[in-house]
């Protein structure tokens, strides 16, 4: 009976499968290919590769706080889906378009005003390596190009969510493909100038990712007008803009703290990697490298989040508790499982990958050290990653918010900063101590699961309409 809770029949494990693994190509494709995109940078050098890099720890705080601010609306969308409601599914749609568009027009008067302010902070002498002034003008350059890749970015979150939310996992990973492939080869042609083209450098790399957001953009908008059939949700979407005030104000009470959430742990990430700038730009570009490559390693347990979102999300919608439950537990177990295997493959791969990039032996060897920190505990992040799904899931999402950044900011963030600031410690024992500060999370989040407060069905009291 035991071994049944935690382990699922093959009818289960295939439809673990069919919703995951297409999330799961289109993340690591995505995230493969960004990596090839880093090393194409670095092999420019250090200074570009490191200007590149605190670019993009602004729009990953962007990226994130996106995905925080349609996270609120997918919980009900997935349950709406589930209990075959396609009138809630459009308002929610609606709900995420207004959201991502005030956000989005927010995050580039933010870098505007505030850009060249953002791109100091990250500028510290130390080390063997780099040259700030340099890194600086790589990093605007980059910048100014960037910015055009927001609006895309925005829809293109937007309508992937939502499909996701209905279970059409496929065409977000398709509209995924096409536009990182897209990118790789524009990036070879523009960064290094081949086949006539000009060698842009830094600015060739933003350009060539602003027409692969383009792209997927018009990828995901097309496929969801034409097939109808597949998307009832989009039929009259456009018509009106209303979304019933129940619906909006329980999205909001969802939803505010899940943008709250993402907004700071994302900032919170921002944070941590200026605190171990303080140890000089090595340390940037090191970091810059081993989290590109840990993403890479990161999509399973990342996949099976969303896994995790759409499956327990539709058995709650639907009502059905114990299922939900049952489906969470044998969820989470295959997670660690998989995930455990996956850190044994990074840790054994840790010096062979930062061996590919053209920067100093300084810079490789930190990276190594980060890559063989990040495996040991990827198996606890891949825990907390499934709980905080669950929770989310069932609307729990101020547990949430106290679960995720509100340790960061309490615990793992004023450790980093006083270690970073008011000590002399060296970067390594000082990334290790800042990862290991996370592990009780893992004893909290086994107890909230256990509580079960988060089996909880959103939509069945929602009015269809005002």
């Amino acid at each position: 009976m035991k071994a049944n809770r935690f382990f699922g029949d093959k009818a289960f494990y295939k439809l673990v499968l069919a919703v995951s693994v297409p999330i799961m190509v289109q993340m690591g494709i995505t995230n493969f290919v960004n990596m090839l995109d880093n090393v194409m940078v670095g092999r420019l050098g250090t200074d570009p590769m490191s200007g590149v890099a605190i670019v993009g720890q602004f729009f990953f705080v962007f990226n994130i706080t996106m995905f925080g601010g349609i996270s609120g609306a997918s919980i009900f969308g997935a349950q709406f889906h589930g209990s075959g409601n396609s009138e809630g599914v459009r308002d929610t749609f609606r709900f995420r378009l207004m959201l991502c568009t005030a956000l989005t027009v927010l995050a580039i008067g933010v870098l505007l005003l505030f850009g060249d302010a953002l791109i100091s902070l990250y500028l510290h002498e130390g080390g063997e390596t780099g040259d700030l002034e340099a890194t600086r003008r790589y990093a605007r350059d980059y910048l100014n190009i960037i910015f055009f890749t927001m609006p895309p970015f925005a829809i293109s979150m937007v309508y992937s969510s939502v499909l996701k939310d209905t279970g059409e996992t496929l065409v977000p990973m398709k509209a995924a493909l096409s536009a990182v492939f897209i990118n790789l080869g524009l990036n070879y042609l523009l960064i290094f100038g081949k086949f006539g083209f000009p060698m842009l450098g830094v600015k060739g790399a933003a350009i060539a990712t602003a027409i692969a957001r383009f792209i997927e953009c018009g990828f995901l908008v097309n496929y969801t007008h034409k097939h109808v059939e597949n998307c009832p949700f989009i039929i009259g979407a456009y018509e009106s803009m209303r979304v019933p005030k129940k619906l909006t104000l329980d999205i909001t009470k969802s939803g505010l703290p899940l943008l709250i959430n993402e907004i700071l742990w994302a900032s919170g990430i921002a944070t941590l990697t200026q605190c171990y700038s303080t140890r000089g730009l090595a340390v940037v570009a090191a970091n810059n490298i081993s989290s590109t490559i840990t993403n890479v390693f990161n999509v399973v347990f990342l996949s099976m989040g969303s896994a995790i979102a759409i499956i327990v999300g539709n058995k709650l919608g639907a009502g059905k508790m114990e299922e939900a439950k049952l489906a969470d537990s044998r969820l989470i177990t295959f997670n660690l499982m998989v995930t455990t295997c996956i850190a044994g493959i990074m840790a054994l791969c840790s010096t062979l990958i930062p061996q590919i990039y053209e920067t100093t032996a300084e810079v490789r060897l930190l990276a190594r050290d980060f890559l063989r920190i990040m495996a040991l505990f990827m198996p606890m992040h891949a825990y907390m990653h499934s709980a905080y799904f669950t929770m989310r899931s069932g609307g729990k999402t101020i547990l949430t918010f106290l679960f995720d950044s509100g340790f960061m900011w309490v615990v793992c963030i004023p450790v980093a900063y006083c270690l970073a600031h008011f000590t002399a410690l060296p970067i390594r024992p000082l990334f290790l101590i800042v990862s290991a500060v996370e592990a009780p999370k893992c004893i909290i989040g086994a107890f909230l699961l256990k509580k079960g407060t988060w089996l909880n069905n959103l939509v069945k009291e929602q009015p269809i309409s005002d």
